[in-house]
């Protein structure tokens, strides 16, 4: 399994590179003019690589969210005509549902939290370096817990290791995106090891599947505080200029990692439509509830 692990590395390392040269020449939606110009979803090296050496259903998954998110990659934020509904994000929403459809058949509850695990490998993926920080720092820690907990240091989470390891240099550098490829490959691959811990233990401990929930729950948690801690001074200028958060605190922005970008704010139109609801209580304040609650379709403001 060794084998796989360097495999991983070396393939990763070689087609990054060479997918951003391909992104530079064809442009479009494959190029952002962020940073002065960087190609996006070249996080589909790693993509690549996971799929062709982790084994199934892991795979399987991982290669039906990263079909459709690089759909969204491709086409960007076009309209679907006559609609207001976004070709992106609802080829990315349909991926999201067969992730939890069919990693029911195989993981139970769990497989709903390995597709949430998306939304924070998303937010992360809009700083240089953080996504794949957290990918590094998360599978590390659950390879050597894998290994603790079952006696296997061959696990799927070295490969994933491996594979971000090899894509990282130039996307610490700020040269490349991992795209909506990359961070929900990865996303969903950090689900999926999580829920590999998550059996072990619960199996240890006769807790059933909402025990493997609740563990996955928890390490989901956990990631998106990590984000939030990297990137605490972005997401505090990012709160106090663009969505007039005051003094935003840690709560505000563990909320954005958990249900900001176009997933959360699609929620809270359907749920809010054109409510504004004003938070003064210190204790939902501290919470981050003023995140949860901002409202980018509001019309009208409710106070609590």
């Amino acid at each position: 399994m060794y084998i796989n692990v360097i495999l991983a590395l070396v393939l990763s390392a070689v087609l990054t590179p060479i997918f951003k040269k391909i992104f530079e020449i064809l442009g479009g939606n494959l190029y952002t003019d962020i940073r002065g110009g960087t190609p996006r979803a070249v996080g589909i090296a790693a993509f690549i690589v996971m799929i062709l050496l982790l084994p199934s259903p892991m795979r399987d998954l991982i290669a039906i969210i990263g079909v459709f998110a690089f759909v969204d990659d491709l086409i960007g934020r076009k309209k679907i005509k006559g609609s207001s509904i976004d070709i992106g994000q609802l080829s990315r929403g349909i991926g999201m549902l067969l992730v939890m459809l069919i990693g029911y058949f195989y993981f139970g509850p769990a497989s709903i939290l390995i597709a949430l695990m998306i939304q924070p490998l998303n937010i992360a993926d809009m700083q240089p370096g953080t996504a794949c920080s957290t990918v590094i720092i998360m599978s590390s820690i659950i390879a050597i817990l894998l290994y603790l907990t079952a006696g296997n240091p061959y696990s799927s989470a070295l490969v994933v290791l491996a594979a971000c390891i090899g894509y990282a240099p130039l996307d610490y550098q700020g040269k490349i995106m991992m795209g909506e490829v990359g961070n929900h490959s990865f996303g969903v691959s950090l689900g999926i090891v999580y829920t590999l811990l998550g059996i072990n233990i619960t199996n240890f401990h006769h807790w059933g599947s909402w025990g493997v929930f609740l563990s996955v729950l928890i390490l989901l948690i956990l990631t998106s505080i990590l984000i939030a801690f990297l990137r605490r001074k972005t997401l505090r200028k990012f709160l106090e200029d663009q969505l007039q958060i005051p003094n935003p605190n840690f709560g505000d922005y563990l909320m954005d990692v958990l249900t900001g970008g176009g997933l959360g704010d699609l929620l809270r139109r359907i749920i809010l439509r054109n409510r504004n609801i004003i938070l003064k209580n210190s204790f939902f304040v501290f919470l981050g509830f003023r995140r949860l609650f901002y409202n980018p379709y509001a019309i009208k403001t409710v106070s609590d």
